[in-house]
């Protein structure tokens, strides 16, 4: 087909050179006569031959010489009324002119195309003035239609081979057009790289993953669910406005977990192989995936609570059977004052921590928290205390479930990262009619700034098998943000971490 429209358009431009060329042929023609025919009727000689009454012997010569040097069929010098003076032909002198001549009697040139006695020409019939202005002749100079049919005919040959040529310029690359497309669409037909494009289009806005494709000038393409999860805006997308962890370039990032401020996501980055089989250049093209884990993450959240629980209870129920152990073998001992005294003490130990928690803090699910986490830092080993400055009412800015993900992750952070050969933790809770402050210290080395920074965006571990591990900060910042508040850190008189939310 597209051999085809190329020899169509290629004929259809040689109609119109040959067109062009007749047109141009006729043009120059009427040009010429009327240089010519002017330069005759405009020479003194021409009128005074006239007026003297020798016009034929005088002008004859003159008007063949010229006829002849430019190759034109005839040069006729007449008198007002017709009568010709000179001709090509000798006979025809004397005889009347065939043509029109009103015009150039009113002292105009012009051209015309009349059939004399010559055939069909181009002619352009000029006045001859007297000194005094009076019209005493007309000069009509002319080139036949045959003259002008050979000079037309002699360019065919050149606009031919130009056609040739043109024709097989055009071949020659249609045909190399044709093999590149075929290469670079791996040889698919325009119906399968339709068929292609919209079951692509069909899967691009359907698929519930994130999709973005990024090459050397930005970003290639966006998918309604990458639109949906990044907050971007509808229409062109820039490397600006994605999330920082996009804009870099770093291929081969596999199931990454990141935060935004609504969202935790999953993201899988891997670089597109160019034509050579090329891969990691800075100009090739990375396809990012995205997969919403906000839900799931809630989910495990919750497990998290429950699981703080069971540990808790194991933790205590482990301990209870301890104690339980140590009173029957006291009363087995025959010591039974000594087994009431014992279990009376630590019953009241337990109960005074139970009684204080109640008492200072009016949040049920922080109660519970505290409890289970003061039980799994016994077992481990790791002072576990709760400062006296801890106060808190029911009615604070977050709800339950997210202070337990700010307090619960923080806790766990301090237990992972205490020195191991003097391991301690203190938390402080209390709000004012300011702000909430939750304040959670432990005796680990900390981090540097650069490293909390990057731990509050995409997650830090300490532990070696950090896969599933490291969201602990970022969630909590993600819930801070929220909320318009703030997380800091600073090694005073060990590792604190300070988070404040404004009291709405």
């Amino acid at each position: 087909m597209q051999i085809v429209v190329v020899v169509l358009v290629v004929l259809a431009g040689t109609g119109l050179a040959l067109l062009d060329a007749r047109r141009d042929g006729d043009d120059a023609a009427r040009q010429q006569v009327i240089g010519i025919a002017t330069a005759l009727a405009d020479s003194p000689s021409t009128a005074q031959a006239i007026e003297s009454g020798s016009a034929t012997r005088t002008l004859q010569p003159v008007t063949e010489a010229v006829r002849k040097a430019t190759g034109i069929a005839f040069i006729t010098i007449m008198a007002p009324d017709g009568i010709r003076f000179t001709h090509t032909d000798p006979t025809q002198i004397g005889g009347h002119y065939l043509g029109t001549l009103e015009p150039a009697l009113r002292g105009q040139t012009f051209t015309e195309v009349y059939t004399g006695t010559l055939g069909p020409s181009i002619r352009a019939v000029a006045p001859v003035r007297a000194s005094d202005g009076r019209i005493v002749g007309l000069v009509s100079a002319g080139i036949t239609r045959q003259t002008l049919a050979q000079r037309w005919r002699s360019q065919i040959n050149t606009i031919a081979a130009v056609t040739a040529a043109a024709l097989a310029i055009s071949l020659t690359g249609a045909w190399a057009i044709r093999r590149r497309l075929l290469r670079q669409t791996h040889g698919l037909r325009p119906d399968e790289l339709r068929v292609m494009y919209d079951h692509h289009d069909a899967v691009l806005h359907s698929v519930s993953e994130g999709l973005i494709v990024l090459d050397g000038d930005g970003v290639a393409l966006v998918n309604d669910e990458a639109r949906r999860l990044l907050g971007l805006p509808d229409g062109p997308v820039t490397r600006a406005d994605l999330p920082e962890f996009l804009r870099s370039h770093d291929p081969g990032v596999r199931d990454e977990l990141q935060v935004t401020e609504e969202r935790v996501l999953v993201v899988n980055r891997a670089s597109v192989a160019d034509q050579r089989g090329d891969r990691g250049r800075a100009s090739a093209s990375e396809v990012v995936t995205i997969r919403d884990r906000t839900e799931l993450q809630g989910a495990l959240g919750e497990l998290s609570a429950l699981k703080v629980l069971t540990d808790s209870l194991r933790a205590q129920a482990h301990e209870q059977a301890n104690k339980l152990h140590t009173v029957i073998t006291m009363v087995e001992m025959g010591r039974p004052e000594d087994a009431v005294r014992f279990a009376t003490d630590e019953l009241e130990l337990s109960q005074w921590l139970v009684d204080r928690l109640s008492q200072s803090v009016r949040e049920p699910a922080l109660v519970a928290l505290l409890l289970g986490k003061a039980a799994q830092a016994d077992e481990r080993g790791i002072m576990l205390t709760v400062t006296e400055d801890t106060q808190l009412t029911a009615d604070i800015p977050l709800t339950g479930q997210e202070i337990v993900t700010v307090l619960g992750n923080l806790i766990d952070n301090a237990l992972d990262a205490c020195d191991r050969d003097e391991p301690w933790v203190e938390v402080t809770v209390n709000q004012d009619d300011q702000a909430l402050m939750i304040k959670v210290a432990d005796s680990g080395p900390g981090m540097d700034p650069g490293t909390f920074e990057r731990a509050l965006r995409r997650g830090y571990s300490t532990k070696s098998d950090a896969a599933g591990h490291g969201l602990g900060l970022a969630l909590v910042a993600q819930v801070v943000n929220r909320h318009g508040g703030t997380v800091a850190a600073e090694l005073t008189y060990g590792s604190v971490v300070t988070v404040t939310v404004p009291t709405r």
